[in-house]
């Protein structure tokens, strides 16, 4: 039997419509901060599925404290967390990778991990609840250390895993953090701002010290 392609089927008009007032409706009024914390269907895609983007914030930035350096300021980790989510909906799931050098085969990214990344806080709130009955980010600092390094017990290694390979949220954060930029200049007391666009003329200069005066 032929099926007529040339237009879509009201299953999928209703479901698109569904999704761009459902977004339309959360995102109506006045911005706030609080408006982007929870997770969210952010579109519906030709098949009809769901796409969910956004994290629980409150968790997410608890645990930021915890594992990101202390020397960021607080001002420093929330950036840091606000392009981990950035890049983390971003991500565009088994897409076709770059042809690199050296093979001639075609290769994909691989599954969305944010689902799992979702899961994980819930589960760190869940755990958090039961052993001490309050919530992860309501955990001092050092008791939310303890609680992440009872979670991540298990994952050992002698290097951080890329933000894609990452079993735990925690991780991923942490290893898309230590790959960026700022975490270079930390590290080598400098602007050297790697894997960003210079022009041939600041190319021979020497890098300016980080903000603050640091040599």
């Amino acid at each position: 039997m032929s099926t007529d392609h040339s237009s879509p089927s009201p299953r999928r008009t209703f479901l698109k419509t569904a999704g761009v007032l459902a977004v339309a409706a959360a995102t109506s009024g006045t911005a706030t901060g609080c408006d982007v914390k929870e997770p969210r269907v952010d579109s519906i895609d030709d098949q009809g599925l769901e796409r969910v983007r956004g994290f629980d914030r409150t968790t997410l930035d608890a645990v930021a404290t915890a594992v990101l350096p202390e020397s960021l300021g607080s001002a420093g980790i929330r950036g840091a967390t606000d392009r981990f989510v950035a890049w983390a909906d971003g991500f565009d799931p088994v897409a076709e990778e770059m042809h690199g050098y050296g093979y001639s085969d075609v290769r994909y990214l691989p599954a969305d991990p944010a689902p799992a990344w979702r899961a994980q806080l819930q589960a760190l709130d869940l755990l958090a609840q039961k052993t001490g009955r309050t919530t992860f980010a309501q955990l001092p600092l050092e008791g939310r250390r303890d609680l992440l390094r009872s979670v991540l017990r298990g994952e050992r290694s002698e290097r951080l895993p890329a933000p894609l390979g990452a079993k735990h949220v925690a991780l991923a954060l942490l290893s898309h953090w230590s790959s960026g930029p700022d975490a270079w200049n930390l590290a080598l007391g400098a602007q050297v701002n790697p894997m960003t666009c210079r022009t041939l003329g600041d190319a021979v200069k020497r890098p300016l010290p980080l903000a603050g005066g640091a040599a």
